[in-house]
């Protein structure tokens, strides 16, 4: 077997046009300048590509730890004007690839990292996790960009067939509703409350909806029947089966006494126990032993 060294160069893991200039390493951080050499990008909205430069950016950003240090990426980048009339935007900063978003100062393979633990665990956990690698967070940051992941997701489609249920964040104070997609089985849209409110305004947004599974209660009926008076309302099997046995146990205890007295045969008198004790020749009767 013939020895062989292998080489691992850090560039390879930046976007080709994004390459390092310098690298300076301490004894917590590893701070890396990288320089943009792109010379067009594509708008993010209209995807026309332009070659305008309209600035140039400077910007620090937290990456994935290298070593259990600490690594900071140094980067100057490009700003460069649509040249699409139509669009919404003037000038966009270049995100190569996904390597960036237009705002964070994380890159967003260390967002991910940080999304995937804090699903797992907790905001705060996540935290603690992430600290222990030498990263830059707090609690805060990981809510804050749990949501502007959440506010940056398409609207999820459903089809005309829906189960609705009500959910508790945290039991007794407070309840949401969730509304599932009843083909895929996956969930559609996570509500706030339980009064109906919300569901109608759903509703109101989704009206080839045909059909809608849901628990006993009242409001979600009401809301369904008042938004589209020709949905087919069903009653999922569980809350059937709750019915069922709602049913059974009132006719049972109407018809069937809630106590009922078992005759017992009045054992022998005393007298008699003792006499027969004494033919057993001294052996201890088992029954009455004791």
């Amino acid at each position: 077997m013939s020895n062989a060294t292998n080489s691992l160069s850090l560039s390879q893991f930046y976007p080709e046009n994004l390459p390092i200039q310098s690298i300076c390493d301490s004894e917590d951080v590893i701070n890396i300048i990288l320089r943009s050499i792109t010379k067009k990008s594509t708008c993010p909205i209209c995807k026309e590509e332009t070659s305008n430069l309209h600035a140039t950016h400077h910007r620090k950003v937290q990456d994935l730890p290298i070593y259990g240090k600490r690594t900071m990426l140094d980067i100057n980048l490009y700003e460069f004007d649509c040249i699409n009339p139509d669009c919404s935007v003037t000038s966009f900063t270049e995100t190569f690839d996904g390597f960036l978003n237009n705002y964070s100062t994380m890159t967003e393979r260390l967002v991910d990292l940080m999304i995937t633990l804090a699903l797992e665990t907790s905001c705060e956990g996540c935290a603690r996790i992430l600290k222990s690698m030498n990263v830059k967070i707090s609690g805060d940051t990981v809510i804050r960009t749990l949501i502007k992941r959440y506010e940056k997701q398409k609207t999820l489609t459903c089809s005309s067939f829906i189960g609705v249920d009500d959910f508790a964040y945290k039991k007794r104070h407070t309840y949401g509703t969730v509304i599932v997609d009843g083909e895929t089985h996956k969930p559609v849209a996570v509500l706030d409350g339980r009064n109906g409110e919300t569901l109608k305004d759903w509703l109101k947004k989704n009206k080839h909806v045909k059909t809608v599974t849901r628990d006993r209660a009242s409001a979600y009926a009401k809301a369904v029947e008042e938004i589209l008076p020709e949905c087919t309302q069903i009653a999922d099997r569980f809350h059937l089966h709750q019915n069922l046995m709602d049913a059974v146990n009132k006719i049972l205890s109407r018809e069937v006494a809630a106590t009922t007295a078992i005759a017992m045969q009045e054992n022998t008198d005393e007298h008699d126990l003792s006499e027969s004790q004494h033919e057993l020749d001294g052996k201890k009767n088992r029954t009455y032993c004791g």
